[in-house]
């Protein structure tokens, strides 16, 4: 699988990431075995970039992603989590579930923002005891949007010392909203944004800041959310954007998404997945699964070729502004990881 240094760094990241959320039974319980089972099915298809959190399921998706890594050489992946919220032990907890939060699990945890110096290395630490491993590679601010000066002025120089110090190789940020990601890349001296669900079929906001912020300075995207909580995989009446039940005008974007798919004979989760590789700043897609059949579907629908004329029609219907990038067609099903050119619109 093609891999792309993040930013001016020396990490690597694979062109598809699994992000390990629902290894954290996120929504639904998921089982140990099922989760190790998710994990392999990556590592099999190639995929050598996984993303985790503190914050997935109360630290159960980071013990779940080190067992099932920890058997294979160090230097072979990836591995990304995420400082800002730290979990403390509560002593009444556990008798509720934590889906308040999104997880199925007992809430024997409660998560306390802290974007200190210190939260940052005490995350980190407690990150390490749970994943079981020597290292993570990329450590990333998770979801100051409430904590901007602090994440800027506290928790920022305390990764960058990290960096300089060879304890993590790339530093970044991980949030769903572009224009505070933007500011550290004016700002800061980070190497990589995470940005979930903000550039996606339905959505390029991010097109008129973030990303050529990014592509100018020499910093990397890695692209969360593209299917948007999943109307573009499956888009009808009760389908979910952004974790809740679509808008209807959404819905009939989205529906009309679909129809354009259609009539080239391509799966709209196949194009969601290929269209972010159109912009230069893009390095990965991160997608998360809690099954390897999805997995393995994921896989199957980035090889798929996308035609020219599909994107050529998304402009035409006004589902896409004529200056959108997006990626050349590829030859055939080529294996995830041959070099994509990219097509800039004539």
């Amino acid at each position: 699988m093609r891999t792309t240094m993040l930013g001016g760094s020396a990490v690597p990241v694979s062109e598809l990431a699994l992000g390990c959320a629902a290894l954290g039974n996120l929504f639904h319980p998921v089982t140990d075995e099922a989760a190790h089972a998710t994990v392999e099915a990556a590592w099999d298809a190639g995929v050598r970039t996984f993303d985790t959190a503190p914050h997935y399921g109360l630290g159960l998706s980071e013990r779940r992603l080190g067992a099932a890594l920890r058997d294979r050489p160090r230097d072979t992946y990836t591995l990304s989590t995420k400082v800002g919220r730290l979990l403390v032990a509560d002593p009444d907890g556990g008798i509720v579930d934590d889906l308040a939060h999104g997880f199925a699990v007992p809430a024997t945890h409660r998560r306390v923002w802290d974007f200190s110096a210190d939260g940052v290395l005490r995350s980190l630490e407690a990150s390490l005891e749970r994943l079981g491993l020597d290292r993570v590679d990329v450590a990333l601010l998770h979801d100051p949007d409430d904590h901007a000066d602090q994440a800027l002025h506290e928790a920022y120089p305390a990764l960058e010392r990290l960096r300089a110090e060879g304890v993590v190789g790339a530093i970044g940020v991980g949030m769903n909203q572009s224009a505070l990601p933007a500011r550290f890349l004016r700002e800061t001296d980070i190497d990589v944004v995470l940005l979930a669900g903000r550039y996606t079929l339905l959505e390029q906001d991010s097109l008129t800041g973030l990303l050529p912020e990014a592509a100018a300075r020499g910093r990397s995207v890695v692209i969360g959310g593209v299917f948007n909580s999943g109307l573009l995989t499956t888009p009808r009446p009760g389908a979910t954007y952004d974790y809740a039940p679509a808008p209807q005008p959404v819905l009939d974007r989205a529906l009309r998404l679909l129809a354009v798919c259609e009539r080239h004979g391509m799966p709209l989760r196949a194009a969601a997945l290929r269209f972010p590789f159109g912009h230069r700043a893009v390095a990965s897609v991160l997608t998360g699964a809690r099954t390897p059949d999805e997995v393995r579907d994921t896989v199957e629908q980035l090889r798929r070729p996308i035609p020219d004329a599909l994107w050529d029609e998304l402009r035409a219907e006004g589902l896409l502004n004529p200056d959108t990038p997006v990626p050349a067609p590829t030859e055939g099903a080529a294996p995830i990881g041959k070099s994509m050119p990219l097509k800039e619109p004539s």
